[in-house]
């Protein structure tokens, strides 16, 4: 049976740098993905990140990947990409690679699995050319191809904004942004571009249903009261060939429910997460999660929270010194912080408080 000190489930932003920290630290490190590319979401990022140096302001996401991907190598990480964990068994985890079945003995696990996009049902929604916004980002950012030349986005979160402008960029036009919110979901700084590209968005609005013959041909958005019950004689309608689909996310813990996690219902964070403490360690001790998985926010976010499993996961293992792990998690937290401050942060970050408080009130962990 093959053995590593730490085993790390996904690739994304949470995970390479989660994998970083502990090869620093001198752990045998083994990363984990099912995809063929490791990455995940930073490579369909093509916008530059912004903030402090610290969160990689100025640099864009997929030029963030290929930093953490090139670390990686060089500290002698085990990637194993097209390999899904199907099972947790004590300190074994199950694989299966090129239809192989086979096992891998962790000391500790980091969760950094992701999340998934949120549906939304209504008459027509099952048109080829409705889809999530992620698939269009890989569709864009990955493979180069432009899935519709005419789009409407459906939900003003910073996944819808940023994927409009990306839209817009690849030279598609974007009749409106829709949002059932009274208010826009996402950071100012990314609805600004918008509006000055000249693309509305429609607070209070919804779609009401899509048409078409073989595909969406046209899309029909009907304004909502505060009882989210639409408005007749309110109906507008749009020609175009695709929608997309921006309405949250919801993290992907599947795994954790097989290990035996605690779960708590934060819909700040996407719904039902795994309880974790301040070190990112779950209600199942040598099981840590990172990114969100833990609770849905931002790619910075989500490298933070990586590296701040990485580092307990490291001490837990006699790896670091206690004092070397406080110094670097007050650091991290000291970031985390400010990427949580300002109106739509506070919010999650008020949930997590509640995560670790309840975190502690269980007692979890005890490595």
């Amino acid at each position: 049976m093959q053995e590593t000190d730490i085993a790390i489930v996904g690739t994304g932003p949470a995970g390479l740098a989660a994998a970083v920290e502990a090869a620093r630290a001198g752990a045998r490190t083994t990363l984990i993905d099912e995809n063929q590319k490791p990455g995940g979401q930073l490579f369909k990022q093509i916008h530059k990140f912004f903030g402090a140096k610290e969160h990689y302001a100025g640099v864009r996401g997929y030029e963030i990947g290929e930093r953490l991907l090139k670390e990686t190598e060089e500290r002698g990480v085990d990637v194993r990409l097209n390999t899904v964990v199907f099972g947790f068994y004590g300190q074994e985890v199950g694989l299966i690679s090129n239809q192989r079945v086979s096992s891998l003995k962790a000391k500790r696990i980091i969760l950094s699995t992701g999340a998934c996009e949120n549906p939304l049902a209504f008459p027509g929604w099952t048109l080829p050319g409705v889809m999530g916004a992620g698939a269009v980002q890989t569709m864009m950012n990955v493979h180069r191809v432009l899935p519709g030349k005419t789009v409407l986005m459906i939900g003003s979160g910073n996944v819808g904004l940023i994927v409009s402008y990306q839209l817009l960029q690849a030279g598609a036009e974007v009749s409106a942004i829709v949002e059932a919110l009274p208010t826009i979901g996402g950071y100012g700084v990314h609805a600004a571009k918008i509006r000055r590209a000249g693309v509305p968005i429609m607070t209070s609005h919804t779609a009401a249903k899509a048409t078409g013959k073989t595909r969406v041909e046209e899309v029909t958005i009907s304004k909502i009261d505060e009882k989210w019950r639409p408005i007749k004689g309110s109906e507008q309608n749009f020609d175009v060939d695709l929608v997309c689909i921006a309405v949250g996310l919801t993290p992907l813990s599947e795994l954790a429910w097989m290990a035996g996690c605690r779960f708590m219902y934060l819909p700040q964070l996407g719904g039902l997460i795994p309880i974790h403490n301040d070190r990112m360690e779950t209600t199942v001790n040598g099981l840590y999660v990172a990114g969100d998985v833990a609770g849905v926010e931002e790619a910075s976010t989500a490298m933070e929270e990586g590296r701040l499993a990485g580092i307990s996961a490291c001490q837990s293992l006699r790896l670091i010194t206690e004092k070397t792990a406080e110094e670097q998690r007050g650091d991290i937290g000291s970031r985390l912080d400010q990427l949580r401050q300002g109106p739509f942060g506070e919010r999650r970050y008020q949930a997590k408080r509640i995560l670790v408080g309840e975190a502690k009130r269980m007692t979890v962990g005890g490595s």
